[in-house]
């Protein structure tokens, strides 16, 4: 992804994720921070899907709209701050091609975490990654939705 994929990944946000709204600057800068954690998805019909990512801390899911400000000095989870594909881009398995291009990208780390949102634990349980359990974050993951859950994939050495 490059700055000028930004409207793109933007309009299939608001498509695939219209109750999770984010303004144009967590894009913006999740991409300036982690450029090679930002992935776009290009078919015929132009873009049909996104994911960005970045290295983070375990048990710390950023808040939903939130800025980063910096990555952390030491990361211990390669966090995916949003996989979304648009309707026709699913079922081919792209989705899960990319998932394990993300893992690629977190080699040296020692595990992947997300919250999953949209009835999206079955996909990502097919992925992997299962639901983590903590009491602490219930306020946060609430923000996102009543469903939210933390959910985590370890990765091999």
């Amino acid at each position: 992804m490059r700055p000028v994929d930004l409207p793109a990944a933007e309009r299939i946000a608001a498509v695939v994720h219209p109750d999770f709204p984010e303004d144009e600057a967590v894009f913006a800068e999740r991409l300036a921070l982690y450029p090679e954690g930002c992935r776009l998805l290009v078919g015929e019909g132009g873009a049909l899907g996104y994911a960005i990512t970045h290295p983070w801390r375990r048990g710390e899911p950023p808040a939903l709209n939130s800025l980063l400000g910096a990555l952390p000095a030491r990361p211990d989870t390669y966090y995916i701050h949003d996989l979304a594909l648009l309707p026709g881009a699913r079922g081919g398995g792209a989705a899960g091609r990319l998932v394990t291009l993300l893992a690629e990208q977190a080699r040296g780390l020692p595990g992947m975490s997300l919250v999953a949102v949209n009835g999206s634990v079955p996909f990502w349980r097919r992925q992997g990654f299962s639901v983590v359990r903590e009491p602490r974050l219930a306020a946060k993951l609430r923000s996102y939705d009543a469903e939210a859950c933390l959910m985590e994939r370890p990765l091999a050495g």
